[in-house]
């Protein structure tokens, strides 16, 4: 079932490669759709919710000598960014029936690439599938951006090549290394593995060595998160992407970085993430910071939305950095939640310019009496994205900063962070709630601008259509439901993370002796 859902989307292409152009959008649809059906199956199947262990898993020999097994498998955590993934596709392929009018082939079969090879980055155990897939993103994304982006796309597109591209190669350089230093340590079998590589790294790695696998690998992760100064691809791509293209770099592409840190930095390399935490930290938190201080100046909505990805995801890896249970707990949840909201936002965005071609925020205003039904929608995704009590964002935001807050010094859980660290951050918190909030006023309420024409040569009404309506309905749902009820993703997660952070226990023990354990079996879900 691992490999349906990364071979689907493959075949969907390229029987739309083949096909009647006039066929493109409702094929990719129909094909997304039954990848998404597949991988709810797949949920329904799978045994690991709530436990650590991997299941779904399948392995094709290609070179065994050489160690190259091409391995997919899935734990709690892994399944989750699936089922984000084939969530968002079938939305974004809807969203772009009337926005995509030249090149629907290549389009949709690009889109449908990009979603084997995120697939494919979430499933992968072994470091070959799994760089193969990492790398392959950059290929329709760079297209899509190119091709069926606004004036400045080429720029945009060249400059999101080279920043990821670059970063990449230091990570394979790192992950070579590893799998060499296996070899040597193995009598010269190789294996590219990721839970061999994990546990030599562990166990045979100084904490030298560690730390320059750490540096090789956060160069690439923290260029796809994107953490600053690494950060200024992302504002330009999406800037400049179709809304599509948008809203599947914000909801997936972007935690391909995340889910990297959690899957490779934080297992591999515990000793130098203890030693290089706080580090991390500080980049996080100028990265909110500085975001969003860049964000209340912004006068583009969609140049807006698009620097407040980076503070968002400054939390997200703040969180992981704690290097406790509930922050990276919280961490995950972000993901999800990051990509609800601010997937919704840049729909909304996209549907708004569609009929005004504009995003100046100068010619914007007085939307809610011409635009009831976006209107609305648009101040509910911006309350989830501000992280309202009772929707999405709330939750996850409180859990990085609370554990951030609690890691360290006499907290409830042994870290190297701590109370200033999370202090600091939370003001991204109050910066966000302000730029935000302002935008609203400018572009929602307040009077309508005389020279804000509707062009009926777009074919759309002035409010949003059913087709719309169906696209924003399952994220608004989405923005509830976790905000009720966070537990969905929280302890089917709890054992997974308890097992990934089960070797700083042994750190901070041996460091801090009586130091607070990570794990209470005596509390449902395990971590806490």
């Amino acid at each position: 079932m691992s490999w349906l859902l990364i071979l689907l989307p493959l075949l969907g292409s390229f029987v739309i490669i083949v096909s009647p152009g006039r066929l493109a959008k409702q094929l990719a649809l129909v094909t997304s759709l039954v990848v998404l059906g597949v991988s709810v199956a797949a949920a329904f199947v799978f045994d690991g919710w709530g436990r650590g262990t991997w299941e779904l898993t399948s392995s094709v020999e290609w070179v065994k000598e050489w160690g190259l097994v091409l391995q997919v498998g899935a734990d709690s955590v892994s399944l989750i960014l699936v089922l984000l993934t084939t969530f968002l596709m079938p939305l974004a392929i809807l969203g772009s029936f009337n926005a995509i009018k030249s090149r629907t082939k290549e389009y949709y079969g690009w889109l449908l690439g990009l979603q084997a090879a995120m697939t494919g980055v979430f499933l992968a155990q072994d470091l070959v599938l799994f760089y193969v897939c990492f790398e392959f993103t950059l290929v329709p994304m760079f297209f899509i951006i190119a091709i069926w982006g606004s004036k400045n796309r080429a720029h945009a597109s060249v400059k999101f090549l080279i920043y990821t591209f670059t970063g990449s190669l230091i990570t394979l350089a790192g992950f070579l290394t590893l799998a060499w230093s296996y070899a040597q340590a193995n009598g010269g079998d190789w294996s590219f593995e990721i839970s061999a590589l994990t546990n030599h790294a562990v166990s045979a790695l100084s904490l030298h060595e560690q730390a320059w696998l750490l540096l090789a690998l956060l160069i690439g992760f923290g260029v796809k998160v994107p953490l600053f100064p690494v950060h200024t691809w992302l504002p330009l791509a999406h800037t400049e992407a179709p809304t599509a293209g948008s809203v599947v770099l914000a909801g997936v592409l972007l935690k391909l970085g995340t889910y990297g840190l959690y899957r490779f930095v934080l297992p591999m390399c515990p000793e130098a993430v203890v030693e290089w935490a706080p580090f991390v930290a500080i980049l996080s938190i100028i990265g909110i910071l500085y975001a969003a201080l860049i964000c209340w100046v912004q006068t583009d909505v969609k140049k807006l939305i698009a620097y407040s990805s980076v503070s968002h995801l400054g939390f997200c890896v703040l969180g992981l950095f704690a290097l406790n249970p509930m922050g990276v707990e919280g961490s995950i949840l972000y993901m999800i939640n990051h990509g609800l909201s601010t997937g919704a936002l840049f729909f909304l965005i996209g549907m708004m310019y569609e009929r005004y071609h504009t995003r100046d925020m100068g010619e914007l205003g007085g939307l809610a009496r011409t635009m009831p039904i976006w209107a609305t929608f648009m101040v509910f995704f911006v309350l989830a994205s501000v992280g309202l009590p009772g929707l999405n964002g709330f939750v996850s935001e409180f859990l990085c900063l609370i554990a951030t807050f609690t890691a360290g010094g006499s907290g409830a859980y042994p870290g190297v962070l701590g109370p200033w660290y999370a202090a600091i951050a939370a003001l991204g918190m109050v910066l966000a709630a302000m730029y935000l909030l302002i935008m609203v006023g400018k572009v929602v309420f307040g009077p309508t601008k005389a020279t804000l024409r509707h062009d009926e040569q777009s074919g759309l009404p002035v409010d949003l259509t059913v087709r719309e309506i169906t696209v924003l309905v399952p994220l608004a749902v989405g923005c509830i439901v976790l905000g009720i009820q966070p537990d969905l993703i929280i302890d089917n997660t709890a054992t997974a993370v308890a097992d990934t952070l089960a070797v700083y226990q042994d750190i901070f023990e041996e460091s801090m002796p009586g130091a607070a354990a990570f794990v209470d079996t005596s509390l449902p879900g395990g971590a806490r």
